[in-house]
């Protein structure tokens, strides 16, 4: 890896991004602090404007991130997820990423009509909500905002429920999910989810409503706002041959 850039067709900046790039990929892991933009300077001959647009450009895709008053880090892979049946648990497992939870609201209280619909309860009934921030490897990249039958779980509260609550259903209450319906959208973070993601409020995260179903029982109606930098849907399709 050269130790200075040089003047030519790539510029400075773009020269800079890969050679950090590379660092990053080889020698750094995430959350390890990038050398200052002085360091930066000084190691390869450039400019602090130099300097700083080949981080932005980094931050941007993603593989940096800025933490104001501290520095710039390497930022968490992104949490892949293939659409499937899984707790959102067993999806950073997969990946060899810590999960862990943040309960920001637990209660048991009436919910919107969308929510008594879809259990078939009067609107009057109580049900249970549990607002949580999900963590990868102590870093954010969700806010679940999840209701769940109290019919069913009345004392799930009662549990813990810092980590997977599919796993809780299923253990404790014999409702493991075996159906979810998904509908998948864009909005922005706004000033509730942005402090809570450490984004801007007009950043644009990712919805996921999901209605999710143990057999014939509807368990849990569940709102979801992701980093759409830190987590990424992906789908196979295929086309029917006639």
């Amino acid at each position: 890896m050269p130790t200075r850039i040089t003047d030519g067709p790539v510029p400075k900046h773009e020269q800079l991004r890969a050679i950090i790039d590379e660092l990053i990929s080889t020698e750094l892991s995430p959350g390890d602090p990038l050398p200052g933009e002085r360091a930066l300077e000084e190691a390869y001959g450039v400019s602090r404007i130099t300097v700083r647009r080949a981080i932005g450009d980094l931050v941007s895709a993603g593989r940096l991130r800025r933490v104001r008053g501290k520095g710039t880090f390497v930022a968490p892979a992104p949490l892949v997820s293939r659409l499937h049946l899984a707790s959102f648990s067993d999806e950073m497992r997969a990946q060899r990423v810590e999960a862990s939870s943040r309960i920001l609201l637990s209660e048991r209280t009436t919910p919107p009509d969308a929510v008594a619909t879809f259990f078939g309860t009067p609107p009057t009934t109580e049900h249970i909500r549990l607002r949580r921030l999900r963590l990868g490897d102590g870093e954010p990249y969700a806010v679940d905002d999840a209701w769940y039958n109290s019919i069913l779980v009345p004392d799930l509260l009662e549990n813990d429920v810092y980590h997977s609550v599919y796993t809780l259903l299923e253990n404790e209450y014999g409702l493991g999910i075996t159906e979810a319906e998904q509908t998948v959208t864009a909005v922005t973070a706004g000033p509730d989810n942005a402090p809570l993601l450490d984004v801007t409020p007009d950043t644009a995260l990712l919805h996921i409503l999901r209605y999710a179903r143990s057999g014939g029982s509807n368990v849990e109606y569940c709102s979801s706002v992701y980093r759409t930098d830190r987590y990424r849907l992906t789908t196979r399709v295929a086309r029917e041959v006639e």
